[in-house]
């Protein structure tokens, strides 16, 4: 095939995805799915799964995809996004969203569909894959989170290196004998505690979060003015401490069990060389565990999908998948 499809300048003249449908589908205990498609219904199908956990979809992730190719559905997992109640954490774990996206799948009558998930997303992903091993054509896994105590204890405490102004704010709302057992504060903050503190813990955390993502806004989050958060942000951040108090209901061992589960699974994996938020060796493990993934790094890439180099990997993965059904040859030297 030629490889002129994966250069930069094909990707800037891409359209990007436009919705042709989207619904909302009823879930168990209350819960409520919204969901949608976008691309063309005769495409190949992909099913996206967004970070956080407690993040929604994001439109912008079909940038990922060529719209005439793929049949791309995207959904907000439980508590999160447009799905309701928004924030709810009761019978929201990770076994029901890995039987949600299966539900979803079902009543859409699709009969496989390649897997997208980054961060949150992409441990997700293995768990579904592992699961429904004849349902899942393939993966592309982009930052992954291990879900486990030493990555906990990074995000929360090691890289606050990179981040020490955001860091020292976000600890200064934590009581001292709470401060190394973070995430069962944070749990029972966003359980019980009242909508002003909520409010104020979750500007923090999310000034924290964002100085990490981004490396080069560092200096700006750390010296902007913080005001308490919306009541949606505090909402994904109740979801968000609920899933990492219990280590995302799954830890370090059942990821790379599942991880081994899907080996013969075509996967594609891309990490920033700069990424803070989830550690890049998380995805050199994978890929070993997997025995047959491939790896490419986002040189100079953090956490962010949309930096460049991250984008150009994530859309030459795609666009070899429609036109082999694996990554055998992938990366190019053209995609690196």
């Amino acid at each position: 095939m030629p490889e002129h499809a994966d250069q930069p300048d094909d990707f800037a003249a891409r359209p990007v995805a436009q919705a042709f449908d989207g619904a909302t589908l009823a879930l168990d205990h209350g819960h409520v799915m919204a969901w949608e498609q976008s691309g063309s219904l005769s495409g190949l199908p992909v099913v996206v799964l967004h970070g956080g956990p407690g993040s929604g979809s994001n439109l912008r992730h079909r940038e990922f995809f060529d719209a005439a190719k793929y049949r791309i559905v995207q959904f907000d997992q439980r508590g999160c996004g447009r799905s309701a109640p928004l924030g709810e954490t009761a019978h929201n774990h990770t076994g029901a969203l890995v039987d949600d996206i299966e539900h979803l799948r079902e009543h859409l009558g699709i009969e496989r569909w390649l897997v997208f998930g980054g961060s949150w997303g992409a441990p997700l992903a293995l768990a579904y894959a592992a699961k429904y091993l004849q349902r899942t054509s393939g993966l592309v896994l982009r930052g992954i989170y291990l879900t486990g105590d030493a990555d906990n204890d990074w995000f929360f405490h090691g890289a606050a290196a990179f981040a020490p102004e955001a860091h020292a704010r976000f600890m200064q709302l934590v009581p001292r004998r709470w401060q190394r057992s973070l995430l069962t504060w944070l749990d029972r903050t966003f359980r019980d505690g009242d909508e002003e503190r909520k409010a104020a813990v979750a500007a923090a955390w999310q000034r924290y979060e964002t100085a990490l993502v981004d490396p080069a806004r560092l200096g700006a989050a750390d010296s902007a003015p913080l005001s308490p958060a919306s009541a949606a942000v505090w909402k994904k951040y109740t979801v968000q401490a609920h899933y990492l108090a219990h280590r995302c209901f799954l830890g370090e061992a059942a990821v790379m069990r599942c991880a081994s589960s899907v080996r013969g699974v075509p996967t594609a994996l891309v990490h920033g060389t700069l990424d803070f938020v989830c550690r890049p060796v998380n995805s050199l493990r994978v890929q070993r565990a997997i025995a047959g993934g491939r790896l490419a790094w986002a040189h100079g890439a953090g956490h962010d999908p949309f930096h460049p180099q991250s984008k150009q990997l994530l859309r030459a993965a795609t666009d070899r998948f429609h036109a082999h059904g694996d990554f055998s040859r992938w990366p190019a030297e053209a995609d690196a």
